[in-house]
């Protein structure tokens, strides 16, 4: 298999990222057979995956607007970013409010990779290797201290990432710790898979999250109440935590039942 340039020599590409899956869901381009293979099993169980990351990335790019132009915020913290692709926080948010500084944190070496690859030259924008579970070492990284004032509102995302940290590993507590970092004012825009919308969907989820077992990343889906749970110390902004396709929608409501099988929400802290 050629490797492509933008492929870091430390990768293996005979291994499905989920990174790259998300982008193949995207209609990216910054994936391998290996992960489009991966992706196409799961569709066996739930065709409308990419469906789902679309509404999911609809959504994302709503909520940036809402901080930036509406909230105020000109400081974003995206963890578990991924492969930057058309429409990604850095563009959404700079559009909205020039000079808006973006930290996006990825412990993927591609999604590290691509995103420097796509950031060179922007000043007001860096990418991070880290982990969410280990957030002190992403709040006291270099681009965080150069970049974010955290003595200023900050909103930070964790879009369609917490489904991948399982309990064992204590996402309440990871999210807690970011939260207590940030200045009151702070958002925190948050997307999880869930079928508590959807729960004829539920069956053919287990399937497609095998998938995602076998790739070494499960996938853990968690009720409303689990992911409400996130913004304890939040306030909820209007509507709450609700399916992704229907926060603040921009368009008429999706009747594609694949539209309700993930939970959004944003919260502010006081």
């Amino acid at each position: 298999m050629e490797r492509p340039a933008w492929a870091p020599r430390s990768i293996d590409i005979t291994v499905p990222s989920v990174s790259r899956i998300y982008d193949f869901y995207l209609g990216g381009s910054h994936n391998f057979e290996v992960d489009r293979e991966a992706a196409r099993k799961a569709m066996e169980f739930l065709p409308g995956l990419p469906g789902i990351m679309r509404a999911n990335r609809a959504f994302l790019r709503r909520a940036v607007r809402y901080a930036a132009e509406e909230e105020g915020i000109a400081q974003f913290l995206d963890i578990g970013s991924g492969i930057p692709t058309f429409g990604n926080v850095h563009e959404v948010a700079q559009r909205s409010r020039p000079g808006a500084r973006v930290v996006y944190v990825d412990h993927d070496p591609v999604a590290v990779a691509h995103s420097q690859a796509v950031l060179a030259g922007n000043e007001d924008a860096d990418v991070v290797a880290a982990d969410l579970r280990k957030p002190a070492e992403i709040l006291s990284s270099a681009p965080v201290e150069r970049l974010l004032d955290l003595n200023r509102p900050v909103a930070l995302l964790l879009v369609a990432v917490l489904h991948f940290v399982e309990d064992a590993d204590d996402p309440y507590a990871a999210v807690a710790g970011l939260r207590d970092a940030l200045a009151p004012g702070s958002l925190l825009v948050l997307t999880h898979a869930s079928f508590d919308g959807a729960p004829s969907l539920a069956a053919r989820g287990d399937g497609a999250a095998g998938v995602y077992r076998d790739i070494r990343n499960p996938l853990i889906m968690r009720s409303r109440e689990d992911v409400a749970r996130f913004f304890e110390g939040y306030d909820m902004v209007e509507p709450g935590v609700v399916a992704m396709g229907r926060w603040r929608p921009e368009a008429a409501e999706d009747d594609d039942p694949y539209a309700f099988s993930g939970l959004a929400g944003v919260g502010r802290t006081a």
